[in-house]
C-alpha cells in the first residue's frame, strides 16, 4: 500500500509541475495574474505532496519491505536504522526521488517571499524551477521509479513495476543485498545531502537570472535577490566536495582525499563555476560590469549542475562512484543540451541589453584582477570537463577503447592555475577600485609581501628543494599576512574614527562587512586547505611490504612494527566478517601510536571496506593499509603505509572555510531579506 501511495503522490506532483509551468506561461502572456497566483500556489503545493512520497520510501526502507526493488536491492536486517534511512540517496532510483524532493522545498521556499517589488519575475522563476523539477521527477515517474515491486508472473519471468499484473504473485525475498559497504561510512552519510542541497540552491540564482533576461531587465537587482541562494549553494556544494575527501581519505585506502576519479570531477565542476559567479557578482553590484559574465557563469554552473547528475547516475563514466549504467542517460543528455543551448541564446538575443555601466581602466585594479580569476577558473573546468569526461567518451566512440586519465596529468596541467589563483587571493584585496597602477598596487602589498619572503630563504635552508612546494608554502604564507594586514587596517581605522577599543572596533568591522570580511576568512581556510594539499601532493611518500608477526617496515622517520591479525566474525548483526592488524608505530626510537587498520567484508553483499589505521598530528599522518593476509595461519601480512605530511591542515582550513562563508552569508540589521 505505501508503495502505491507513494508512487502516485509521485506521479501528483509531476502531474502539478506541468500544471505550474502552463499556468504561469499562460497568465504571463495573457496578462491574468490569477493564473500566475495559481501557478505559485502549484509550486507550493510540490513540496508537501512529495514529502508524502519521500516518507513513504522512508518507510518501506526502515521497515524492511523488500517486495520493493529498491529496498531490497540497498538495505538488509543488518542494518541500523540511520542507514536505512541513508539508503534512500544510496541508489539510483531514491537518489533522484531525494533530488526533486530538496528541489520541490527549495522551489517553495523561494515562493514564500514577497513578490510585490519582483512581481514581473514570477512567472519566470517559475517557469524555471518546475522545468527542472518536473524533468527529475519525469526520470522517477517513467524510468527509475523507486516504487516498483517484484512479481511472479503465470508466463514465468519476474517483472518489476508498481502494480500487480494479471495472475502475477508478489516475490518478497527474505533478506535485502544491504546498502553499498563503501557507503557505510558517516561522511556519505552526508556528502550526497550536501552536494544535492548545493546543486538545488544554484537552480534559484539561474532562474532569477532567466526571468531577469526574459523580462529584459539589464540591473543587478536579480543578484541582489539571489545574494545569499548563491552563498548558501556555494557553501552546501564546498562541504560536499569536502565530506566526499574525507570519505575518500577514510574508506578508499587511496592515502588521499582525491583521486581526480570521473565522478569527483563531475561534482568539481559546478564549483569551478559557481566560484567565480560568486567573485564577478560583487562588481556588477559595485561598478555595474561583468554583466555579460555573471549570466554566462550562472548558465555554466547550472549546466555544470545538471551534467553532474548525469555524470554521476547515468554510467556515462567509469568510476568507483557511479552507479550501473541505466536507460535515463540520453534523457539527461537531451535536457542538459537543451537547457544550456536555450539559455545561451537568449543571453545572446539581449547581449547588447546588458552593457557594462562603466569600463575597466586597468587590468591591476580589483575588477581586473576579478576578471583574471575567472579566466583562471574557468581554465581549469575546461581541463578537468575535457580529461575526465569528453576525452574518455570520444576515445570510446571513436577508437573503440575507454582511456582513463591519470591524477599526475591532471595535477601537471592544473597546479600553475591553482597556484596563481593562490596568489591572486593575496594580490586583489590590495588592489583599488577603478584605477590601479603597479606603483599604488606596490604600495600597498609591499609590507606583507616582504613578511613573507623569508620563507623562500628558510624552506632551502632546511632541505625543501621541490619547487611548487616552495612556491605555495611562500603563497600561503603572502596570503595570511595580506588578510591579517586588511583586518589590522580595518580595526585601526575603526579605532581612529569612533575611539573604540580594538576589541569592539574588530567585532563592528566584521558585523557591519561580513560579506567582505567573511571572505577573507574564506581566503584564510583556502590557504590553509591548500597547505594540506601541497603537504600530501608535494611530500607524500610510500611503501609496501609483507610481514611476519614481530617483523618491522620503515618509511622515513617512521617504523611500523607488525604485532597480530586477529580474524573474526561480529556478533552484533551486522553479519560481516573483519580481519584487523596491530602495528605499533615507532618514531626516532620511540613508540608513539598503536594502530588497527583492518578489512571488513560485509557477507550479503560479498563486498569489503578497508579501514586504515592512522597515527594523525598537526605535523603529519601515518597511515596504514591492510592489504592482504594470511587467513589460516594469521602470521603474514601484507601493509601499504604512507607518510602525509600537513594533511589534518586540510581539515582545519576547511573548518575555517566554512565558518568564513557562514559569516559572509549571515546577514546584516540593514539587509531586508533577499
Amino acid at each position: 500500500m505505501l508503495a502505491v501511495i507513494g508512487y502516485g503522490a509521485l506521479l501528483i506532483s509531476f502531474i502539478i509541475s506541468l500544471y505550474a509551468i502552463f499556468a504561469a506561461i499562460y497568465g504571463e502572456l495573457k496578462k491574468q495574474s490569477r493564473w500566475v497566483d495559481s501557478a505559485r500556489r502549484a509550486m507550493l503545493l510540490t513540496f508537501p505532496v512529495i514529502t508524502v512520497s519521500a516518507i513513504s520510501m522512508i518507510i518501506l526502507l526502515v521497515s524492511g519491505n523488500y517486495e520493493v526493488a529498491y529496498v531490497a536491492k540497498v538495505t538488509s536486517d543488518s542494518m541500523p536504522a540511520y542507514l536505512k534511512i541513508t539508503a534512500f540517496w544510496g541508489g539510483q532510483a531514491g537518489s533522484l526521488l531525494f533530488w526533486s524532493w530538496l528541489m520541490s522545498a527549495f522551489a517553495s521556499l523561494v515562493m514564500l517571499r514577497k513578490w510585490d517589488r519582483d512581481r514581473e519575475f514570477l512567472p519566470w522563476v517559475i517557469v524555471v524551477t518546475m522545468v527542472t523539477l518536473a524533468f527529475f521527477l519525469s526520470l522517477s515517474v517513467f524510468f527509475e521509479n523507486p516504487f516498483v515491486r517484484t512479481w511472479w508472473t503465470a508466463s514465468g519471468p519476474m517483472v518489476k513495476q508498481v502494480f500487480q499484473p494479471a495472475g502475477g504473485l508478489m516475490y518478497v525475498p527474505g533478506q535485502g543485498s544491504g546498502l553499498n559497504p563503501l557507503l557505510r561510512h558517516w561522511g556519505m552519510v552526508i556528502h550526497p545531502p550536501m552536494l544535492y542541497l548545493g546543486f538545488v540552491s544554484f537552480v534559484i540564482p539561474f532562474a532569477f537570472a532567466i526571468a531577469s533576461l526574459i523580462t529584459k531587465r539589464s540591473d543587478d537587482r536579480w543578484i541582489k535577490i539571489t545574494r545569499r541562494w548563491t552563498l548558501w549553494a556555494w557553501l552546501f556544494l564546498s562541504m560536499g566536495l569536502i565530506l566526499g575527501g574525507r570519505w575518500a581519505y577514510d574508506v578508499l585506502g587511496w592515502g588521499g582525499y582525491w583521486a581526480w576519479d570521473p565522478v569527483e570531477v563531475a561534482a568539481l565542476l559546478p564549483w569551478l563555476a559557481g566560484t567565480p559567479f560568486l567573485h564577478s557578482v560583487m562588481i556588477q553590484e559595485k561598478r555595474g560590469m561583468m554583466k555579460h559574465w555573471n549570466m554566462f557563469l550562472i548558465i555554466l554552473t547550472y549546466g555544470m549542475m545538471v551534467l553532474g547528475t548525469f555524470l554521476t547516475r547515468s554510467g556515462a563514466v567509469t568510476s568507483v562512484h557511479s552507479f550501473s549504467q541505466s536507460q535515463i542517460g540520453p534523457y539527461f543528455l537531451v535536457f542538459t543540451l537543451i537547457s544550456v543551448a536555450g539559455s545561451l541564446f537568449l543571453l545572446f538575443y539581449r547581449w547588447s541589453s546588458l552593457k557594462a555601466e562603466t569600463k575597466m581602466k586597468s587590468w591591476l585594479s580589483r575588477e581586473g584582477l576579478f576578471l583574471i580569476n575567472n579566466f583562471l577558473f574557468l581554465i581549469i573546468l575546461f581541463i578537468s570537463f575535457w580529461l575526465s569526461v569528453l576525452y574518455p567518451i570520444l576515445s570510446e566512440i571513436f577508437a573503440n577503447a575507454r582511456v582513463s586519465i591519470g591524477p599526475e596529468l591532471f595535477e601537471k596541467l592544473t597546479g600553475p592555475f591553482w597556484l596563481s589563483i593562490l596568489i591572486l587571493m593575496g594580490i586583489a584585496p590590495m588592489s583599488a577600485w577603478r584605477a590601479s597602477t603597479a606603483k599604488s598596487l606596490g604600495r600597498n602589498i609591499w609590507k606583507p609581501a616582504a613578511a613573507s619572503l623569508p620563507i623562500l630563504i628558510l624552506l632551502p635552508i632546511f632541505g625543501v628543494t621541490n619547487i611548487p612546494g616552495i612556491l605555495t608554502f611562500w603563497s600561503v604564507l603572502f596570503v595570511i599576512f595580506v588578510t591579517i594586514y586588511e583586518f589590522y587596517r580595518g580595526t585601526k581605522a575603526k579605532v581612529r574614527t569612533s575611539r573604540m577599543n580594538a576589541f569592539s572596533a574588530f567585532n563592528q568591522l566584521v558585523s557591519r562587512n561580513r560579506r567582505r570580511y567573511g571572505g577573507y576568512i574564506i581566503h584564510i581556510g583556502a590557504v590553509l586547505i591548500s597547505l594540506g594539499i601541497i603537504g600530501l601532493e608535494a611530500f607524500q611518500s610510500q611503501t609496501q611490504a609483507t610481514l611476519s608477526l614481530g617483523e618491522e617496515m620503515a618509511l622515513g622517520e617512521y617504523t611500523a612494527r607488525f604485532d597480530d591479525l586477529n580474524i573474526y566474525y561480529t556478533v552484533d548483526g551486522t553479519n560481516m566478517q573483519v580481519a584487523e592488524a596491530t602495528l605499533t608505530v615507532v618514531k626516532d626510537g620511540k613508540v608513539v601510536d598503536f594502530i588497527v587498520p583492518r578489512v571488513d567484508y560485509y557477507l550479503e553483499s560479498g563486498q569489503p571496506m578497508t579501514i586504515p589505521g592512522v597515527r594523525s598530528t598537526m605535523e603529519d599522518d601515518f597511515y596504514a593499509i591492510l592489504v592482504d593476509w594470511e587467513e589460516i595461519s594469521t602470521n603474514s601480512a601484507t601493509f601499504k603505509i604512507y607518510h602525509n605530511p600537513l594533511v589534518n591542515w586540510l581539515w582545519i582550513g576547511s573548518i575555517v572555510f566554512i565558518l568564513g562563508t557562514f559569516v559572509a552569508a549571515w546577514p546584516t540589521k540593514e539587509e531586508s531579506g533577499y
